[in-house]
């Protein structure tokens, strides 16, 4: 299976009013196609600045990123970015904001405009084009995100603590709604997470991060026993329990 994502020592160094500060060291991982990834680490260890690099939204000091083969200079259209806020404009109606993406990049065409009508009818939120945000819940919210992301089609999503804004039982369902389209939209994704639990019901693989300055400290291979997985589903495995424990020892969190 191709790697759609190389990350090759990359280093990121900013100036501060103390002076210069390491955010990451040396990290080194890659993706392949298909695969889900979540990053997790310690506050402050740089996972956020490390998914703005591989979108291409901010330059590393060192190193450098490639996406399917070529080194990332910039934003691509190769890959979408799911931020923790869902971000949608109230006075827009549900199917104008996922038109969004499709307007900046000037793509609105009859062709796209009917597979974001495809879209909202696979994942439910066909009869809901026409109401405003502020008439959907949360969760309905992020699919809708999600939806607007996924309109412009990109290969890669990236995930920046997408769901950490939900209360504890919306986050369990829309992990399981979001898992389920990306799967079944076969893309690539990178989630950025602080939970270890949703990094591993999600995950292929989970890439831990040290403390300040980040760099990899860990890669598990997340292997449950569930014949038919999901986020929820994962949550049961008999495995789930010591992957778990094996990531927050490796966080090394003292309270």
């Amino acid at each position: 299976m191709k790697h759609v994502v190389e990350v090759h020592n990359v280093g990121m160094k900013y100036q501060s009013l103390n002076g210069e500060i390491t955010a990451l060291e040396n990290i080194n991982f890659s993706v392949r196609d298909g695969e889900f990834v979540s990053i997790v680490g310690p506050s402050g260890c740089g996972k956020s600045t490390l998914l703005s690099i591989i979108s291409g939204l901010i330059s590393s000091t060192s190193g450098n990123v490639s996406i399917l083969g070529e080194k990332v200079t910039g934003t691509s259209s190769k890959i979408g970015y799911m931020l923790q806020k869902d971000h949608l404009f109230d006075w827009r109606t549900i199917y104008q904001n996922v038109l969004l993406g499709l307007e900046i990049r000037k793509a609105v065409t009859a062709e796209a405009k009917e597979h974001a009508l495809k879209l909202l009818k696979t994942y439910g939120l066909y009869e809901f084009r026409d109401k405003y945000p502020n008439q959907l819940s949360g969760g309905m919210r992020q699919r809708v995100a999600l939806i607007r992301t996924l309109v412009t089609n990109p290969q890669i999503l990236l995930l920046d603590e997408a769901f950490s804004a939900l209360d504890y039982q919306t986050r369990l369902v829309v992990n399981d709604d979001i898992y389920g389209i990306i799967k079944k939209e076969n893309k690539t994704a990178i989630l950025v997470t602080h939970d270890i639990s949703e990094s591993i019901s999600m995950s292929d693989r989970v890439v831990l991060l040290s403390k300040r300055p980040g760099t990899v400290k860990n890669i598990y291979e997340i292997k449950l026993s569930c014949a038919n997985r999901t986020p929820l589903s994962s949550r049961e495995a008999p495995e789930f329990r010591y992957f778990f424990q094996e990531i927050w020892k490796g966080l090394d969190v003292h309270v």
